[in-house]
């Protein structure tokens, strides 16, 4: 990969994840200096180890529900490096409460554990683009990508929090975008990607049967897949890395969607 990120700090939240740390691998490989954020400082330091033969990593660990930490962190990084060039906000996922299962109704479903996704990927979201955001606007540059879904564009059953949440960060990249360029400078840039499917350790279950065959939910996403299959993670190193270059200047407000497809098929 070319070196388009030379010399810029990255901020990926949810960095110590399966998402996180293969988008931070490519940044790394773009020549961005990372600084990851997760949850578990375990977690943390094993990505850290496994990534520094690649470029230049850190770490923290911090909650992405903590605000005031969160400030902290983005002081820290300025006073050491002087600038944030990039946030990536990859912490979330769904929560098992919160998922309604084939033989449940969304009467059935947990609240607390709605409370907590929609937390997790709306807030976890919000506020480090606050935080970080902050520096981008005194600085007057910078980019922020976001992570929605395909849960954004349809409405994939089990996962309505999710879902819900996912479209909140679609509201939040527009808003953001507008309210950067017009009020500090055309220069900060808010993008979000949509993956589409992709198998992770989150739902290998809903994906795969124990031996290995797919899932009938996996047969029912291929089938509205054009390409056929599923994506592999490293496949959105490219759009993200693309966002946060020169090359996409004039490129904010966007959803992108990383999905072979899916979203714009009908299945007919």
């Amino acid at each position: 990969m070319q070196k388009t990120l030379e010399g810029k700090i990255a901020i990926v939240t949810g960095g110590s994840g399966v998402l996180g740390s293969n988008i931070s691998k490519g940044l790394l490989e773009a020549g961005a200096k990372v600084i990851i954020i997760g949850a578990h400082a375990e977690k943390v330091d094993a990505t850290i180890g496994r990534l520094s033969p690649l470029g230049d990593i850190s770490g923290r660990a911090c909650d992405v529900l903590d605000k005031a930490r969160l400030e902290e962190l983005a002081r820290e990084t300025v006073k050491a490096h002087g600038h944030i060039d990039i946030l990536v906000n990859c912490a979330g996922g769904n929560v098992p409460g919160a998922t309604i299962m084939d033989d449940q109704s969304v009467f059935d479903m947990a609240v607390e554990d709605l409370h907590k996704v929609i937390d997790l990927n709306l807030y976890g979201t919000v506020y480090p683009c606050l935080a970080f955001g902050r520096i981008m606007a005194e600085q007057k540059s910078g980019n922020i990508i976001n992570i929605s879904s395909m849960a954004a564009y349809d409405a994939l059953t089990r996962v309505m929090g999710y879902a819900i949440a996912k479209e909140g960060v679609v509201a939040l990249t527009k808003w953001l975008a507008q309210e950067m360029a017009i009020k500090y400078s055309e220069k900060i840039r808010v993008n979000a990607i949509a993956p589409g499917f992709f198998i992770g350790e989150q739902n290998r279950k809903a994906l795969l049967n124990d031996d290995g065959s797919l899932t009938e939910r996996s047969h029912k996403v291929i089938a509205k897949t054009p390409m056929r299959r599923f994506g592999d993670i490293s496949e959105l190193n490219g759009i993200v890395c693309m966002l946060c270059s020169d090359a996409a200047s004039f490129i904010t407000g966007t959803v992108i969607p990383v999905d072979g497809g899916f979203s714009s098929f009908s299945g007919v």
